[in-house]
């Protein structure tokens, strides 16, 4: 008797999914569980250990935390390491199809900020910070301006370039910042977003701005929120 040859689907794992073949149902069954897209994110700009991530997101429970990175390391989002020694600890981060949502946290944010709802004063980590700025850089208010700009948040340290019109935010050393911001992500969001003067954020110690002011008090007049809906 001869055997047919069956084609069996790949394996994934058991999680309630839309059962529509829509390329946007399917991301949603990926990452549409709570708190999994904002995993993510606190990984765009590279490694963390699970404590950072905790950290980051102190409004997710141990217990959900391990769940979503569990989930997105089976579907190949993310992967968990070792890192040597000294620091022999666990560590996870973005593959490289992972990497490859950025443009969705973007295009998120630009059409959420829009809402009458959005609060901008809740909290944020830096991460989201680094996003907003690549996602609210208006190349105009810039002036074909070309700068490299600090930020020392927590334990973390960033370096935002414009160059050719464009922002770009990459976890980094601050060799070559012409200014550095030194204070938690939602008081240097204050002076962008919400129009906080810096020297007020300077005087109540909420702030450092070391190097060039000037350049300090222009950078934060390039990320303009887009218009509320209805406004």
């Amino acid at each position: 008797m001869k055997l047919e040859k069956v084609t069996k689907m790949p394996e994934t794992p058991s999680v309630r999914s839309y059962d529509d073949a829509c390329g946007a149902a399917h991301a949603l069954d990926l990452v549409g569980e709570r708190w999994a897209l904002l995993v993510i994110r606190e990984l765009m700009f590279g490694p963390k250990r699970f404590s950072d991530l905790r950290s980051d997101l102190p409004g997710v429970s141990a217990n959900v935390l391990t769940q979503r990175l569990e989930k997105l390391r089976e579907i190949g989002v993310l992967t968990r390491r070792k890192l040597p020694p000294p620091a022999a600890s666990q560590v996870y981060e973005l593959t490289p199809w992972g990497y490859e949502i950025e443009p969705v946290f973007s295009v998120l944010g630009r059409w959420a900020a829009r809402s009458p709802l959005h609060d901008p004063t809740l909290p944020l980590s830096a991460a989201s910070l680094m996003l907003s700025f690549k996602t609210m850089f208006d190349p105009d208010r810039a002036n074909s301006l070309e700068t490299r700009v600090g930020f020392r948040i927590g334990e973390e340290t960033f370096l935002v370039r414009i160059e050719g019109g464009k922002c770009d935010a990459a976890r980094a050393a601050l060799d070559g910042a012409e200014v550095i911001f030194t204070g938690a992500a939602q008081v240097i969001a204050a002076a962008v977003y919400g129009g906080v003067p810096l020297e007020t954020l300077e005087a109540d110690g909420a702030l450092s701005v070391a190097g060039d002011h000037a350049l300090a008090e222009k950078f934060v007049t390039y990320f303009p929120l887009p218009p509320k809906v209805g406004g």
